[in-house]
């Protein structure tokens, strides 16, 4: 028993030299501190480290290729210059007449746009009371939409209240009197209008059948123009619905990258047909376009040779052509791009050498929810208005063809301060792409510095306005010259801040 006693105490006594002893207060206070200060060391270290790597300067190789890019996105100097749209000293208000001029707003939005800013300068020369416009529904669209579905009616009134006066609708008691229905003629001055007030001596209503081009882009005088500007960029404003949404689309796509492009895609069935463009289709293809021109009526040309529309450079160019002059001019296969389009004929199918080059390629489907968009539905007037928006709000703006929308963009973009609007040289471009095809030039520097060289002087810098084409005579010229629409200037931009 003493031996077992004897035993147990010793084996007790050795291992409880090996127990841990219970860590004392002191003890914990310098561990912690030991690992604070072994903490800020590596902190100093790593802190070192970030800010060698920050202050470490661009390689030249590095620092031109960002220099670059910023090139690509910057907007052009606008050389001070600002929007001037308020009337002169000698302008008065207008007066409370009692005739009035209906119209009859005809094409797509901003064909309808600009033609109601027509008639609006129309109606103050003729000292008319203008009733609020009726829109277009029975061209190719077939968009049911009011006018107060797609504008803010109210806004319109009220921002025009001292120019013209303007009404809902005709008084009752003259909506069944005999009125004067006019087509009147395009690209008219002020003095045609003038003569046109002898109407009034037999007419209290004046119908006008068509508005759009029913004013010269020219020679009229300043207090006409810049109520033209007022009517375009102030009064129609777009309805809140379509203003609210189109806002939200500009922040999401934003959310999915800092910049992007609004590329205004003119590849629809209708200006392929009118246009008589069918490079790159099957027969079939073209076929079906050339009976489409044949029956729409209202489509004089109805023979058209596509080969010469193309080297003439009036067609648009195609989804394929657009992604390898976007590459040639610099931009990354990263870049955000939006598609202002209606429905692209041929489908994505016809999107798939563009989208190799661009994957990242939004449509307002990809960044609207399909409760948002049904309000829209079957009302193309309205989803255009959102390309619209999204396209003004754009870091670079480029049209693949210069239609109706196209002019009135730039022309927007130009009076809130020349944003960057690219045009391609269509007509220069043909022979680079034919090239292309042909095996005599590739994709690389090359290409890249003639596409650059070319549109250097073709991205909305400040400039007036143009004039007709050389040798054109007569009221041909009209049609040739610069659209009043597509650059304001020098009218309703200046570069003195009295205006």
């Amino acid at each position: 028993m003493v031996n077992s006693r004897g035993y147990s105490h010793s084996r007790a006594s050795s291992t409880s030299k090996f127990l841990p002893r219970k860590p004392t207060l002191y003890t914990i206070t310098v561990y912690i501190i030991l690992l604070f200060a072994f903490s800020i060391v590596i902190f100093l270290f790593y802190t070192r480290d970030v800010l060698e790597d920050e202050q470490k300067p661009l390689s030249s190789e590095d620092s031109q290729f960002v220099q670059m890019q910023d090139e690509l996105w910057n907007a052009p100097s606008s050389h001070g210059l600002h929007p001037c749209v308020k009337p002169t000293s000698k302008y008065k208000a207008t007066q409370g007449w009692d005739r009035y001029m209906t119209v009859k707003s005809n094409g797509g939005l901003n064909q309808m746009r600009t033609g109601i800013s027509d008639m609006v300068a129309v109606a103050r020369i003729m000292n008319a009371t203008l009733v609020i416009p009726q829109l277009d529904r029975r061209s190719f669209w077939k968009d049911s939409s009011t006018f107060a579905d797609i504008f803010d009616e109210l806004h319109f009134m009220t921002t025009l209240q001292g120019d013209v006066r303007i009404v809902k609708e005709l008084p009752r008691q003259l909506e069944s009197v005999p009125r004067a229905r006019k087509h009147f003629t395009s690209w008219s001055s002020m003095g045609y209008y003038q003569e046109m007030t002898h109407l009034w001596e037999e007419y209290q209503v004046i119908h006008v059948a068509k508005s759009d081009s029913r004013l010269a882009n020219n020679d009229l005088p300043i207090d006409i123009q810049r109520l033209r500007c007022r009517a375009l960029y102030h009064a129609l404003r777009f309805s809140p619905q379509i203003e609210n949404l189109g806002k939200k689309l500009v922040e999401r796509l934003r959310s999915r990258g800092r910049r992007y492009i609004a590329l205004h895609l003119r590849y629809e069935k209708d200006m392929l047909s009118f246009t008589g463009c069918t490079y790159g289709l099957t027969d079939a293809e073209s076929e079906e376009l050339r009976i489409m021109r044949e029956n729409t009526n209202h489509w004089k040309m109805k023979k058209i040779n596509a080969t010469e529309q193309r080297i003439g450079g009036f067609c648009p160019l195609t989804p394929k052509e657009i992604g390898i002059f976007l590459r040639a001019l610099g931009y990354l296969p990263s870049t955000l791009i939006y598609i202002a389009a209606g429905e692209i004929y041929g489908g994505d199918a016809r999107l798939v050498e563009l989208k190799s080059r661009f994957p990242n390629l939004i449509f307002k489907e990809t960044i609207a929810t399909q409760e948002e968009l049904k309000a829209f539905a079957h009302h193309s007037s309205q989803t255009a208005a959102l390309d619209y928006i999204i396209s003004i709000e754009s870091d670079v703006f480029i049209p693949s063809h210069s239609g109706n929308m196209a002019r009135a963009v730039e022309g927007h973009r130009r009076f809130l301060g020349h944003g960057k609007t690219i045009t391609p040289d269509r007509k220069g471009l043909v022979d680079i792409f034919d090239k292309l095809e042909a095996g005599q030039l590739k994709e690389g520097s090359s290409l890249s510095y003639l596409v650059t060289q070319m549109h250097k002087n073709r991205q909305g810098a400040p400039r007036k306005r143009g004039g007709s084409l050389p040798g054109v005579k007569g009221r041909a010229r009209f049609r040739t010259e610069e659209s009043f629409y597509e650059n304001p200037y020098p009218e309703c931009i200046c570069s003195s801040k009295k205006h």
